[in-house]
């Protein structure tokens, strides 16, 4: 009798345990379907979400450049990744100067045009805006978060480097990133960058790919971090071979030493305000500056404020850049 009824709760076990494995399994999987499966949207999509969102002055900016034929697309083949592909504008007067401009989640290089505004009409730098992988034109079939993204920008800023330095033997180039961008940006100052990278802007980037998903996890589904996020992260490694912890600008940060502005709105939950001061104090090598959107929520400091960011951007990139 003991041994029918051992057997039986045995089974029991056996039973409810595979039921949780299932049921994490399948929590892991929409999880990261959810959050890394791409939204594409068309050329025609972004601009008239990019018009409904900026000022008009820029529509009649944009309209000008398009008459013209001056925003040109170009692509390169990454090994691994396929065709990248990218917006581009030359300056209006012959320099130097480069602007990089990264655009962020589920969105196209055209979203980063009234940041083009800023550097291509107001200060007269060359820009260059790159479709991410898995975005705009660029092939892919998952979103990396910025993490590996980092690679195939820095192959971008050279690129730029060989399209614009001109008669220069090098470009002087600012790399300036808005959320996932912004990420972007963060994680590509830790690494070892060429000497024609002079400074970097970031703006509402988070702290890492891990914190990020926490926060959604918790905001949009009232769930714990344990199990699910432990679960959708070793799932994520073994589909595209990273973690969602070892993606982290904090990291990146602490090995920066060229110059950095971040910007970030008091009001922003998406990407969570607190998340900026420990930004800030983990680079703890070369310049930095701080910029606080008041009233401002996600990625809408310079649409909120389009005065004072271009001043705090054009003070920020004259020191280093000229």
């Amino acid at each position: 009798m003991k041994s029918r009824r051992s057997k039986i709760l045995f089974r029991t076990v056996i039973a409810i345990v595979l039921a949780v494995v299932i049921a994490l399994i399948a929590a892991s999987f929409y999880f990261i379907n959810f959050a890394l499966a791409p939204q594409r949207r068309s050329h025609q999509e972004a601009m008239e979400r990019f018009f409904k969102r900026e000022p008009a002055s820029l529509k009649v900016w944009v309209s000008k450049l398009e008459r013209n034929h001056s925003l040109r697309d170009t692509s390169i083949t990454i090994d691994g990744r396929g065709k990248m592909s990218a917006l581009y504008l030359r300056a209006p007067r012959a320099t130097n100067r480069v602007a990089v401009l990264l655009h962020g989640y589920n969105d196209r290089a055209e979203s980063m045009l009234h940041i083009a505004y800023l550097y291509h009409h107001e200060l007269g730098y060359n820009v260059l805006m790159p479709h991410f992988f898995a975005h705009g034109e660029s092939d892919g079939d998952h979103i990396d978060m910025g993490w590996l993204d980092r690679l195939d920008m820095m192959r971008w800023m050279q690129v730029a480097n060989d399209m614009f330095r001109g008669d220069s033997a090098q470009s002087q180039m600012v790399v300036h990133g808005i959320s996932m961008g912004g990420f972007t940006t963060m994680c590509i100052s830790g690494e070892q960058c060429p000497d024609y990278v002079k400074c970097f802007v970031e703006d509402c980037g988070y702290t890492s790919v891990w914190d990020e998903f926490s926060s959604e996890l918790h905001s949009e589904f009232s769930l714990p971090n344990f199990p699910i996020m432990h679960c959708t992260s070793a799932m994520c490694k073994l589909r595209y071979g990273w973690t969602f912890g070892e993606a982290s600008a904090i990291k990146q940060l602490k090995k920066s030493r060229l110059p950095m502005l971040f910007i970030h709105g008091d009001r922003d939950t998406f990407v969570p305000y607190a998340m900026l001061d420990e930004l800030y104090a983990a680079k703890t090598h070369g310049y930095k500056e701080k910029y606080i959107a008041h009233g401002t929520y996600h990625a809408r400091a310079y649409t909120n404020h389009p005065k004072q960011y271009t001043q705090r951007v054009t003070a920020f990139v004259t020191r280093f850049i000229k």
